[in-house]
Parts: C-alpha cells; structure tokens; sequence
C-alpha cells in the first residue's frame, strides 16, 4: 500500500516522473548552472558572525570559490572519491569546502563545531580522511590529536590568525591558498550515482554512523522544493537558525535553495531567541526555517508580531514534532503557518505538509510525490491495513536515498534488503491519506532539534574508572522539552558523585550529547534476560542527582 494513494476529498497530486541523468555534480549544480543568468550577479549567501560581522557572496563568487577549493585539492594530490573533513562554523568557507570538494569528485564529510576533539579523532579515522579543513581556533585543540590519525595529510585553516604547525601534517592557510589560484580545470565529470557526501548521524553501537550520499540526491529532493519549500518564482531570502553540518540544514539551508537560485541568510554566534526575528527583519527574509524549539523560544521570550516582519510570508520545521500548541499560538501572532516535514538522514525530508492541503496538527503530512513510500509489516514486508502502524519503507531505487553505511554492510544489508530501505521509522495513515508519525523503535533520544544515541553517551560515561554501570535516557521536563539525562551505577567502594560524572560527560561530549542530569542508582529495571528496561529508567530509582 503507498501512503501516497488516498480517498481524500483532495485533488490528487500530479504524477512525479524523475529525470535524472547519467552525470551529475553537486557543487556544479549550486553554482555553476546559474552563470550567464540573472542570479550570477544574486546574492547567493549572507552570513551574520557575531564576532566578524556580515559577509556576502553572489553566485558568481561562490562559483569561483569553489573552483579555486577544488583546484587546491587537486593541487596538493587529493583523488576523485578521498575525503575532505570539514569542521567549520557557518560561514563562506562553508560551501567553499563542501562544494569545491565534490567539484573536485572529492567525499564532502560535514561535522559539528560542537564534537570534541576525541570526537573529531574518531571522525578523521573512520572516514579515512586525507583533509581537514577547520577555522584556527579550533585547530588549537585538535592538532595534537590529530598527529598521525590513519591517512591525514593535509589541514586548511579558516580565519585570522596563526597557522600552527603539526607533525607529519602540511598545514595551509585557505585563503591565502585559493587567493594564489587563478587557473583551474573543469570540475570532476561525476556520475550521478558517484558518492557526493559523507554525514555521521548516532547510532546504535556507541558511535557516530557514517551515512554515504549521491550526488543524485540533491535531485531526490527536488519534491521536497516544490511541496514542502513553497518557493516564490520572484527570489526568496531564505533565514535558516541552524548549522551547516546538520544533515536538515545542508539541504535546506544550502544545497535545496542554491540548486533553485535563491539566497541563504545563516547566523553564527550566540543563539538568542531575538536573533532569528532581528535579521529575519534586517534582510527581509520570506522563509523562516527552524526547529520547534526555536518557534518555542521566540513566541515565549520576545515581544516581535505579524507587522514586525512584513516580509515573512513561510515557515518550515523538522528535527521533532511541533506542539499544537506553539503552531496555534505562531499562526495568532505572526499570521502564518508553520509546514513541518519528516526526514533522517538517510533520506531527507521525504514527508512533508504542504500548502495545498490543510494542517493536521500533529499528523507528518503526505508522502511527497517521486516517493513511493509504504508502510509495512516489519516482519512479512506486507503493506498494513489503513489506520494501522507499520514501519516506513522506501524502494531502493529511490534516487534521494543514501548508498549505504560507510565501513558497516552488516548494517547496510540489516536496513536494505528485499527492495526496500527499512527506515525504523513507525507510522499510520488515516482514510484522508494523512501519515500519522509514531516514532522509532530504537531508543534514540530527541532533545532541542538534535538526535542523541543513548549508547554513544554510555560509552563515554562507562569510560570513567568509577562507572560500573549507565543507563542514558530521555527526560521530559515539561511539555516539548526532553534532555538527555544519565543514570549511572558506580564501582564498589568509589566515591565519585553525581556532580563529578556530569562534568565528565561534559568533558567527553559534545555539548548536545552531553548529560544534562545525571542520577547515581544501585539498580537498574531488567529484563529476564538481563537487558535494561529503559521505559522503566526514571527519578524514582535515583539515590542522588547532580546539582548543575
């Protein structure tokens, strides 16, 4: 049964025929095809940095660069399918990176600022990176751990400052590099199925998974542009809240609406909730996108409504579920809706509300179509009866969908078997084809946008000398907030408190993965067979709680 056949009282959606073909480049497509335009001389990105102040690129520009990134590559010997590791805050350098480096034929491999730099170890290593390309003031605190990590050899450095040296490393400074190249060749005549780009999401086994993408994904997500963007055929100001490395934020903060010719206005600095409305005002945005958590704090902790940002005519949301109650209480203040969408990693952003059709609070929307999404029996791979819950699927010959788990085929062939990716993904879907999103039946945690593994966390906290024991859970405080939290079950005889293990969770995690509580217990809720029973982890078995 797909999920896109409905008895609604709707106008069926038109018949999506994909057009993808035999090569095709992720970078050259979010620049180059718009040279000889309009848009060339458009401007294709604005950057707020609270430190450096506002940047601008146009298109023209932004081609440029990311020859210039990709003649680099080629210069310092960096082959068609090696990885590029980019650890940057958002800024230009940004899609110079990412984008020069698929120029080249080269793996994009996009990370969080926020990993720490055992994280970024791990990174360099299962990648099997050849470059890193970080600001200086990160590299400060990577560069000795990074010394002889697996097949790194070069590091390009963004911004002011010192270029410090590292052994067995050729470190370079990116700017005065590409300021140096004024000749390149033509970019890598990359097929559409050739690897584009490499992004880690949590996984199951205590560390980051690495999720391998075509460069036909960008045309996989052409639906999502039509259905779920609304973009208006005279120019949009797009104001995305989140970072570049964010698997949500490279598509429709970057990739989505350069590929369309429209202009991406990002921010780096402190998060603010008045942030978001000031240059949504400042730039006259016509597109918000955000998580839930940031329509929360604006509707709680700012007094801007509707005539405040007259330009603003969309907004979109995905990462978590949007209450009914923060949707009701945006469309009363600003006069608009907020279009949520439903994606992973693997394949983004495939369900989606859209303007042609009324919200349901609470329900993902449609499958969009080119998506032939069902829902199945996860143990027969029938379709379900409607109404009933069944676990997302998708034909493995869709072109937004990723080409496997990089260095896990064990995990490849557990999720991609018998024509279908099976996403874990639960839903239904109502008599008026509306899918209703039930979650996953894995014990990943949701918190402020972010998915968090429970076992990455565990792994770190289990590494201190005094854990016996750890169990990493959500905690719902209140309504649509959720942190990580950590029950831990000490050695015999320690000492160590509360307090001490969550400034070692601190330590080791990034700052989203990181424990915000964490509990001492002498027991944990089993199973027969000895396995955690997670739903039964709460404050009631807590001996003691930290005080941070």
């Amino acid at each position: 049964m797909s999920v896109t056949t409905t008895q609604a009282p709707f106008a069926p959606f038109e018949k999506w025929v994909w057009q993808v073909p035999a090569h095709f480049n992720i970078g050259v497509a979010c620049t180059d095809i718009h040279l000889g335009t309009p848009a060339e001389s458009a401007i294709a990105m604005i950057v707020e940095d609270d430190t450096l102040g506002t940047s601008e690129i146009t298109f023209a520009g932004l081609s440029k660069r990311t020859h210039q990134f990709a003649q680099l590559l080629r210069n310092i010997g960096i082959a068609a399918g090696e990885r590029v590791l980019i650890r940057l805050p958002n800024s230009l350098d940004y899609p110079t990176a990412f984008l020069g480096a698929m120029k080249r034929g080269a793996i994009s491999v996009p990370t969080s600022t926020l990993l720490t730099a055992d994280e970024v170890v791990y990174l360099a290593k299962d990648s099997g990176a050849q470059v890193l390309v970080t600001d200086k003031a990160a590299w400060k605190t990577l560069r000795e751990g990074l010394n002889g990590v697996g097949g790194l050899t070069h590091v390009l450095l963004s911004g002011e400052g010192e270029c410090l040296p590292a052994d067995g490393l050729e470190v370079l400074d990116l700017a005065s590099s590409l300021e140096a190249i004024s000749t390149w060749d033509a970019p890598h005549q990359t097929k559409s199925d050739d690897p584009a780009y490499l992004v880690y999401t949590s996984g199951t086994t205590g560390y980051p998974k690495g999720v391998l993408h075509a460069h036909r994904s960008m045309i996989g997500r052409q639906p999502a542009s039509k259905y779920w963007f609304n973009f208006s055929p005279n120019g949009d100001r797009i104001m995305h809240s989140g970072k570049f490395n964010w698997t949500y934020v490279l598509g429709t903060g970057l990739m989505d609406p350069l590929f369309q010719g429209k202009t991406v206005i990002v921010h780096e600095g402190k998060n603010d909730a008045n942030t978001w409305p000031r240059l949504i005002q400042k730039h006259q945005a016509t597109i918000f996108i955000g998580v839930p958590t940031i329509y929360r704090q604006i509707l709680q902790k700012t007094e801007y409504v509707q005539k405040d940002l007259p330009s603003l005519r969309y907004c979109m949301s995905a990462g978590e579920h949007l209450s009914d109650e923060v949707l009701a209480q945006w469309h009363e203040r600003f006069g608009i809706d907020i279009y949520e969408a439903v994606g992973m990693s693997e394949f983004s952003y495939y369900l989606c509300e859209t303007k042609s059709r009324p919200i349901r609070p609470g329900s993902a929307g449609f499958a969009q179509p080119g998506h032939d999404i069902a829902l199945l029996d996860p143990e027969t791979l029938q379709p379900v009866a409607q109404g009933e819950e069944g676990v997302i699927s998708v034909p493995d010959t869709d072109p937004g969908l990723f080409i496997h788990y990089w260095n896990q085929p064990e995990e490849t062939a557990k999720h991609k078997h018998d024509g279908w990716f099976i996403t874990g993904d639960f839903a239904r879907m109502d008599a008026d084809g509306y899918i209703w999103f039930l979650g996953r039946k894995d014990d990943i945690i949701k918190s402020f946008g972010f998915r968090v593994s429970p076992y990455e966390v565990e792994r770190v906290l289990k590494s201190h000398p005094d854990v016996a024991d750890c169990a990493s859970v959500a905690e719902t405080i209140e309504k649509d907030k959720v942190l990580v939290v950590a029950y831990i079950i000490l050695q015999p005889g320690s000492t160590a408190t509360a307090d001490d293990l969550y400034a070692f969770g601190k330590k080791h995690l990034a700052a989203y993965k990181a424990p915000k509580v964490v509990y001492i217990t002498d027991q944990f809720p089993r199973t027969k067979n000895g396995k955690i029973l997670r739903r039964d982890v709460n404050p009631t078995i807590a001996l003691s709680r930290s005080s941070t």
